[in-house]
């Protein structure tokens, strides 16, 4: 059974970080690329970052030099590093495990960028 659960969400105050895991197990995590998505309310879902099997990675224009993918594929997990956050960063960030047709997701941590 695949499982995609994601951590470290939270509120915090604009200008602050917060640094999200999502651990896998059930698949041969280092074969896939993972992602990180987001929805905000009455939005649709939109890419965040990904990151290949050999390490490349891609990211919204959005959130450019301010967030940061990896991924540790001894511990089967992807992090997502969020610094300099802004209130329309908030959203429910989900976790994407893709390989050739295979796709799988996480059930989603809430982000919230508010003072």
């Amino acid at each position: 059974q695949v499982q995609l659960v994601e951590s470290g969400g939270g509120l915090v105050q604009p200008g602050g970080s917060l640094r999200l895991s999502c651990v896998a197990s059930g698949i041969i995590f280092r074969l896939y690329t993972m992602g990180w998505y987001r929805q905000a309310p009455g939005k649709q879902r939109e890419l965040v970052a990904t990151i290949t099997s050999g390490g490349n990675t891609n990211y919204a224009d959005s959130v450019k030099g301010r967030f940061t993918i990896s991924r540790d594929n001894a511990k089967n997990t992807v992090y997502l590093q969020m610094n300099s956050l802004k209130p329309e960063d908030t959203a429910v960030y989900s976790c994407n495990a893709g390989y050739v047709s295979l796709s799988y997701w996480g059930q989603g941590t809430q982000v919230t960028v508010s003072s």
